[in-house]
């Protein structure tokens, strides 16, 4: 914790903290100490020094999209430990390496270092850089930024000055902890009060560019593999988010009708990733959004291999039971 009075505080008052570790030229670390039973536990998540690229995590096309992007929010959901910031820094590194802009981050703490390619960098961190990451949003916006990357959108505050944020030219890029794109939508709704809806339902219509939920699903032979649900921004996403969902205009129903244009649910990424070879049944079901349309695509697909769908044998029609109807 390197002797730093604010950690010690937060262990104390709050029985927890987050902070970052290094062994020069060798390891970066994200560290979580906290309290349990009267005890002290460590939690320390390895992090890798080399940014991987889009290429490199096989990441989905529409993330060479989100680059093209001037305005507006980017938003990666999932659960922790998915690698949402692995892929937001793969992102940057597109940024970097193609474009010549002022991207600032606001982490906690930060995880990846990234050098001045194209891009120039300010990466800051909570608690040594910044107190909050609504102040340090709040900040952000006069320091002439391009591209601001939030760690995480924690409150209702930081939603806020994301989103005017996006609507005064930025591009802005953050991850929430939900399990899929549309439950993105619904979390940032709920942060509001009732009243508000209807004016943060315009807003999020006006700004949202890309929402993506990411999976990590265990591969065959060891190792995992991300599977992405993508809702893009278009005319019927745009009517949902305005005007809730309804009957045939649900972002499930939107992203998997809009897979010409970039978009797909998790179980069409799920069946696709089976009918590679990379998972295995089971997984597939286990990981499923829709059990049963993940269930359809893999009969579809054994179908096709002449595979056998069903365990079920030795059916047959019982000729005489007719017969013995007419005697009774």
């Amino acid at each position: 914790m390197h002797n730093d009075r604010r950690l010690i505080q937060m262990v104390l008052q709050q029985g927890s903290c987050d902070t970052s570790y290094f062994l020069t030229g060798k390891a970066r670390f994200r560290i979580n100490v906290f309290s349990q039973r009267g005890n002290y536990s460590i939690v320390m998540r390895k992090l890798e020094t080399l940014i991987p690229s889009i290429d490199d995590l096989k990441l989905p096309e529409p993330f060479r999209k989100m680059t093209k992007e001037k305005n507006g929010l980017v938003l990666v959901s999932g659960p922790t430990g998915v690698g949402k910031t692995t892929s937001l820094a793969a992102l940057l590194r597109e940024f970097n390496e193609t474009r010549p802009i002022h991207i600032i981050t606001l982490e906690d703490p930060v995880e990846f270092v990234h050098p001045n390619v194209k891009a120039t960098f300010n990466q800051r961190e909570l608690g040594t850089d910044f107190d909050t990451f609504a102040n340090g949003l709040r900040a952000a916006v006069r320091q002439a930024p391009n591209v601001i990357l939030v760690g995480e959108m924690r409150d209702r505050e930081t939603v806020e000055l994301a989103l005017k944020a996006s609507e005064t030219g930025h591009l802005v890029l953050s991850t929430v902890h939900t399990v899929d794109a549309g439950q993105t939508v619904h979390r940032i709704l709920g942060m509001f009060d009732q009243e508000e809806e209807k004016q943060i339902r315009q807003r999020l219509a006006d700004t949202v560019r890309w929402i993506v939920g990411q999976r990590l699903l265990p591969k065959v032979g060891g190792g995992r593999i991300a599977v992405h649900d993508i809702l893009g921004n278009n005319i019927r996403t745009r009517e949902s988010i305005l005007t809730g969902e309804s009957e045939g205009k649900t972002f499930y129903e939107i992203q998997e009708a809009s897979v010409p244009f970039g978009m797909q649910t998790f179980d069409q990424a799920i069946v696709k990733v089976y009918s590679q070879g990379l998972i295995t049944q089971e997984t597939a079901e286990l990981y499923a959004s829709r059990k049963a349309i993940v269930q359809r695509g893999i009969d579809k697909i054994k179908q096709s291999r002449g595979e056998k769908t069903t365990d079920i044998q030795g059916l047959t029609l019982d000729s005489g039971y007719a017969r013995t109807v007419k005697k009774k």
